[in-house]
């Protein structure tokens, strides 16, 4: 019984210092902030959830331009799964010439800025999400390609959390 008071004790006194913690801005215990927003997203597949995990993971490391990619990639496959809760009809519907009948089709044959205008165009997003999404996708690719921009700590966490929020969101207006 004396052990498992410690191991309770212990696992509070953790809980207690990460919170402490993570209000310092260099601090590795965001990082531990950053799994907890995670844990309150359930509308993650099983591939989503493991590419955000990939991210947070990314960041404990410091390989921050990776996180953004990671967290960009279960953000548009999220994105494509909601398109296709209706087998595509809304989208197909909104562009008559695309033709879509699976994700596949929208991973290989559109770049992810004309999906996201898609997007809006069949009101499955606002033109306000729009704009964030391509604000999200505009980031990713700074961090996906060669440039001059490179991510910290607290701006690679604020952009998971932001995804995180935005898969939120869409989950609460279709659930």
């Amino acid at each position: 019984m004396m052990f498992d008071q410690l191991v309770k004790r212990a696992v509070k006194f953790e809980q207690a210092a990460h919170k402490l913690l993570s209000m310092h801005e260099g601090a590795a215990s965001r990082v531990v902030d950053a799994r907890q927003s995670l844990a309150r997203v359930t509308a993650l597949s099983i591939k989503q959830e493991d590419m955000v995990k990939q991210a947070v993971r990314c960041i404990e490391v410091e390989v921050f331009r990776a996180a953004h990619v990671l967290a960009f990639a279960a953000f548009i496959d999220y994105l494509h799964e909601l398109a296709g809760r209706d087998d595509f009809v809304a989208l197909n519907a909104a562009r008559d010439k695309w033709n879509i009948a699976s994700v596949e089709d929208i991973r290989e044959r559109f770049s992810d800025h004309n999906f996201i205008e898609g997007l809006e165009a069949a009101k499955l997003i606002t033109k306000a999400e729009k704009k964030a999404f391509q604000g999200l996708l505009t980031r990713r690719n700074e961090c996906a390609h060669p440039s001059d921009f490179y991510p910290d700590m607290n701006q690679s966490l604020g952009y998971v959390s932001e995804a995180l929020s935005r898969i939120e969101a869409l989950k609460s207006r279709y659930p």
